[in-house]
């Protein structure tokens, strides 16, 4: 049996719509992501498990697993029959890049039993079309770190999905998921056919200026480029906890915050344990709407996907 362990992350970061993803890990040690177990098998067949299993579809077909075996399977040329296990930890629709996280840990562990016959970037290009029939869209920014790990800059130009850039390795980002759902179809739909020039000029200075940053190791000019002037405008208006949260966090000393992919997931980032806490501490009594939500500390994750038995 392979089992692989696929990490949540965070798309956009503010500054980089479609551009932009890192991937998380909780500093408590919880594995904040979903897990894929497959092996052979005499019969074909797919179960659930996990605390969001509930919220898969009963539908065999409509289940994101099932469409990976079918492109994968296709794409090797075997009718090998398996039994595959979706441990599925995360919440759908959360912002936290949900469908990719099980469209990765799928994929990679399709891909580990049968001798790795795709190569990383093969692999990765599968990742994008799967992730694109669910939102309506081919984009990497939750796949490719969710795959790759740490934080990924989506150049998606010839032979090139994704690069690496720096990350800084003192920032904290702090995740607040309410407990309730965003589509990311709807949320994509609330934004603008057409933006003002000053905009996309403003936007871009941002972003490039966010990279530089990066790779100088900048942290407070990276943080204050942190400015999501293409989405957030209109998608706060369905997070009604969403700009109090906001004020709230950087009252308590955060150096940016923002909507976490498509939303509802709040997200803010911060240099010091004892800020992070508190903005966490914060989260959980006001942002939250019911007992599934939750809040955690996160550090970037580095790995991305991985065996882990």
């Amino acid at each position: 049996m392979v089992k692989v362990y696929a990490p949540a992350s965070i798309g956009n970061i503010n500054v980089g719509f479609d551009l932009l993803g890192i991937a998380i890990s909780p500093i408590s040690g919880k594995l904040l992501g979903d897990c894929v177990s497959i092996k052979m098998s005499k019969k074909f067949k797919i179960t659930c498990s996990g605390c969001f299993s509930d919220e898969l579809p009963s539908d065999l077909k409509k289940n994101i697993v099932w469409k990976c075996w079918i492109l994968f399977s296709k794409i090797i040329k075997k009718d090998i029959s398996v039994s595959i296990n979706l441990e599925k930890n995360m919440p759908i629709g959360s912002g936290l890049g949900s469908s990719a996280c099980s469209i990765v840990a799928s994929l990679v562990a399709m891909n580990i039993l049968f001798g790795t016959p795709l190569s990383s970037k093969e692999i990765l290009c599968l990742m994008g079309q799967l992730e694109g029939e669910i939102s309506g869209s081919i984009h990497y920014d939750n796949v490719a770190p969710c795959y790759l790990g740490g934080l990924q800059l989506i150049i998606h130009k010839k032979d090139i999905i994704s690069q690496s850039i720096p990350s800084f390795k003192k920032w904290f980002w702090i995740i607040a998921w309410p407990g309730t759902k965003v589509s990311t179809e709807l949320s994509r739909s609330l934004l603008p056919n057409v933006y003002s020039r000053s905009i996309c000029i403003e936007h871009s200075r941002n972003l490039s200026s966010f990279v530089h940053a990066s790779y100088t190791n900048q942290s407070n000019l990276a943080a204050n480029c942190m400015k999501d002037l293409i989405a957030e405008p209109y998608r706060k208006k369905i997070l009604p906890k969403f700009l109090e949260a906001k004020k709230l966090a950087m009252n308590l000393g955060a150096l940016s915050c923002g909507i976490s992919g498509s939303g509802p997931t709040f997200f803010s980032v911060c240099q010091d344990i004892t800020k992070a806490n508190n903005i966490a501490m914060w989260l959980s009594k006001n942002y939250l709407d019911n007992d599934r939500g939750f809040v955690d500390i996160c550090r970037v994750d580095t790995v991305g996907a991985r065996k882990i038995r």
